[in-house]
């Protein structure tokens, strides 16, 4: 996703010990299905829902929790009435954030539970009303804010199919995850609509839009449906400004792998994110009908269906295999629709953005310092470094091993989750060499090479001596590229510090003349 700003205790006595978070790894369950069956009204913003979650259990255990806000003091949160299986009722318990389940099971086994529950959302379902003062309905889980609105494992390793059926009001329109299956009238003026999402994926990226909508089929991209769902008062300039993602779809599936999913779906939304990339349901801010910079932002949420969607990652310390991997697929594309130097330039913006975040938060790429506020890794280490990272590692192995890894690795975790260690095995292999170091300098340590070079000329022997200096406190390894008189050249660098001589027509050189390399360099003379 893209923020706004960036465009622009309870305890049971069971077998298995209990958090207030199932879904953390380690957790008893694997959730395979949610249906929930949510009823919307004009009135008032109070929810009524019904979820029927389909549980693996992967340890015996005498009880198990869900992730559910329950309501507060200021009335906002979610109350349980009931919870049963097979009709029978269960004895359950809610703390502030989890509903406690009490039922005996045993390791594989697989058990159906029915919620029922109701409340004002404190967050994750976006009550609102647009620009245009019509009251609006929008899903916005990312981080781990379903929970606010949906009994979940709220957890990005833990992927579920999922059915939507809201009912509401008749005059809305309602988009969600995957495809529509029926859409029936009801009295009293309320329509029913059931949406159902076939793969599997993280409560992060399941939602529903409740809107009036105008509604475009842009087109079709290889049997996938591409649809435009905007306000009705941005119809002309949303159907049009939204249809470039028939061109951008082709790419990824062409470089990448198939697509995940039933349909492409970009709605026009009101939630906190510039983009969020919702499986099929991308929702985009207000104004992005009328953003200058609509196809890069469309780009970005269009490759996480890839990579954040269906290739997930497994914790959130790994954020940049889904966040890095859209800001380097989106450079990808646009260096493929207009040129190379327009790749150069966004990787000399991101750069200098990656080298301001290391003033206020210097940490690895892969941040195991950051727990609880997910928010704050929405920052230039997931993104901007991310991206630099898989450019240096396209100019290491070359463009086709490149491609080949990064399909073989999509083929392989699509529709599951990976890690960066996955990631670096898979690269490994197709490139047939050790790229531990690389990951680890890049990915596991904060900073980056800050260079000097002191440069001196000897005009009568046309000798040109370097002496490169690392002034960070981590030794890199990286080859540094350099122009002397027109002709391009590599250094290697391994130490510390390294003397070069070369004979030389004149004393200019320039260094990292085709931006590869995520180093700061001072030329002293």
């Amino acid at each position: 996703m893209l923020k706004l700003r960036q465009l622009f205790l309870l305890s049971f006595v069971v077998t298995y010990t209990l958090s207030a978070q199932a879904q953390q790894p380690g957790a008893p369950i694997d959730v395979l299905h949610y249906k929930f069956a949510l009823q919307l009204n004009d009135a008032n913003n109070n929810i009524k829902g019904q979820a029927t979650v389909q549980v693996k259990f992967l340890k015996t255990v005498n009880a198990f929790s869900l992730d559910l806000v329950k309501k507060k003091t200021n009335g906002k949160g979610m109350l349980v009435s009931s919870v049963t299986e097979g009709g029978k009722a269960l004895v359950f318990k809610q703390d502030s954030t989890s509903l406690v389940i009490s039922t005996k099971v045993t390791t594989s086994s697989t058990h159906n539970y029915t919620i029922k529950y109701s409340g004002i959302p404190a967050d994750g379902l976006i009550i609102s009303t647009n620009n245009y003062k019509h009251r609006t309905f929008f899903g916005d889980n990312w981080p781990n804010r379903a929970q606010n609105w949906l009994p979940c494992a709220d957890h990005p390793s833990d992927k579920a199919t999922v059915e939507f059926i809201v009912t509401a009001p008749a005059h809305y329109g309602v988009v969600a995850n995957g495809l529509k299956l029926k859409e029936q009238t009801l009295p009293g003026n309320f329509k029913l609509t059931h949406w159902r999402e076939n793969a599997p994926i993280s409560t992060k990226v399941m939602v529903i839009g409740v809107a009036d909508f105008a509604i475009d089929h842009t087109g079709d991209v290889n049997g996938i449906p591409v649809y435009t769902y905007v306000f009705p008062e941005d119809k002309g300039t949303g159907f049009k400004s939204y249809a470039v993602a028939k061109e951008i779809l082709p790419f990824f599936i062409k470089n990448v792998g198939p697509f995940s999913y039933e349909k492409l779906a970009n709605v026009q939304s009101k939630t906190i994110f510039g983009g969020m990339e919702n499986a099929s349901c991308i929702f985009y801010f207000e104004e992005s009908v009328k953003s200058p910079t609509i196809e890069e932002l469309m780009a970005h949420e269009i490759a996480h269906q890839w990579f954040g969607d269906a290739a997930s990652e497994k914790t959130w310390p790994n954020l940049w295999l889904s966040e890095g991997f859209a800001t380097y697929m989106t450079n990808l594309y646009l260096e493929s629709k207009y040129g190379t130097k327009q790749l150069e330039q966004r990787l000399l913006a991101d750069k200098a953005t990656v080298f301001a975040l290391e003033k206020t938060h210097f940490a690895a790429v892969v941040d195991t310092t950051i727990n609880g506020d997910y928010m704050k890794l929405l920052n230039a280490n997931s993104y901007q470094k991310g991206g630099w990272v898989l450019h240096m590692l396209r100019r290491k192995l070359g463009d086709e091993l490149f491609w080949k890894g990064i399909r073989n690795y999509y083929t392989q975790y699509k529709d599951k989750n990976a890690n960066t260690d996955d990631l670096c095995a898979v690269m490994e292999q197709v490139g047939g060499v050790d790229l531990k170091p690389f990951f680890k300098q890049w990915l596991y340590t904060a900073g980056h090479p800050a260079l000097t070079i002191e440069k001196t000329y000897d005009k009568a022997s046309k000798t040109l001596t370097l002496h490169i200096i690392q002034k960070q406190d981590t030794v890199y390894e990286f080859p540094l590229e350099f122009t002397i008189d027109g002709k391009a050249g590599i250094i290697r660098v391994t130490e510390k510090e390294m003397t070069m001589k070369f004979t030389a027509e004149s004393g200019d050189i320039v260094f990292d003349p085709n931006v590869n390399l995520l180093a700061t360099i001072k030329i002293a003379d």
